[in-house]
């Protein structure tokens, strides 16, 4: 307990501080703000290995799409792989809840990097938008977007139907999917403790290329990042 205790502190201390030291680069060029949330993807996974004694492994990396637009498909059990995964990729867009745009600072940032959010379960004038904001995005930019399909963080042992927001996605832009798993959850879960000593492993997938329908692209992505996260269980 004393370790999570610290690991909180000092995480979210962290986080409060990058965001102060970044606020003046709300006026500047967006690269520079997205360079504020690779430092915080890197302070989480400092913070991870001194406090919690956590070992971050990633594979696959030969996998990552190069040279051509793609969008990333990522499994979801923890505030991590939001953090960390701006690292590893070229500054994802984010799909997120309109609600988080709402939070003081926070929400700042996140439109100002481009952020693209929506109303979950509601039809409304923004979410009838939404497919030609991600469309205008990907045209006009050379950041990968990233979507969590499951739609929430779950608990390492759930394993829900993906949503068909992911399909539709992959439908409307035909640019490849990079699959993405991650067994964050045992590490460091939406409810409840922290664990100390064990590893988080990002596994990064074959990428499902364009042209398959989205029902069975849709059928692929969900077997190809289950299987993964069932072997490193």
């Amino acid at each position: 307990m004393i370790r999570n205790s610290i690991f909180s502190i000092f995480f979210f201390l962290g986080i409060i501080i990058i965001s102060i030291i970044f606020l003046p680069t709300l006026f500047l060029p967006k690269k520079i703000v997205l360079f504020g949330g690779k430092l915080m993807g890197h302070w989480a996974s400092f913070c991870l290995k001194f406090f919690l004694s956590t070992k971050i492994v990633i594979k696959g990396e030969d996998n990552i799409i190069k040279n051509e637009k793609f969008f990333i498909a990522a499994s979801h059990q923890s505030m991590f792989e939001t953090f960390y995964l701006q690292t590893i990729f070229n500054s994802p867009v984010f799909i997120l809840k309109k609600e988080l745009l709402l939070i003081p600072i926070f929400g700042w940032y996140l439109k100002k990097i481009g952020s693209i959010s929506i109303k979950r379960n509601k039809v409304s004038k923004d979410n009838l938008t939404f497919f030609d904001d991600i469309s205008n995005m990907i045209n006009n930019s050379k950041r990968p977007l990233i979507i969590f399909p499951q739609g929430t963080r779950i608990l390492p042992h759930e394993r829900p139907k993906f949503k068909k927001g992911v399909s539709r996605i992959y439908g409307e832009l035909k640019i490849a999917c990079q699959p993405v798993a991650i067994n964050s959850g045992y590490v460091w879960p939406k409810n409840g403790a922290k664990s100390t000593n064990k590893t988080i492993t990002i596994s990064i997938l074959k990428p499902i290329q364009t042209g398959i329908i989205k029902e069975e692209f849709l059928e692929i992505l969900e077997k190809s990042i289950y299987s993964e996260l069932n072997l490193l269980n």
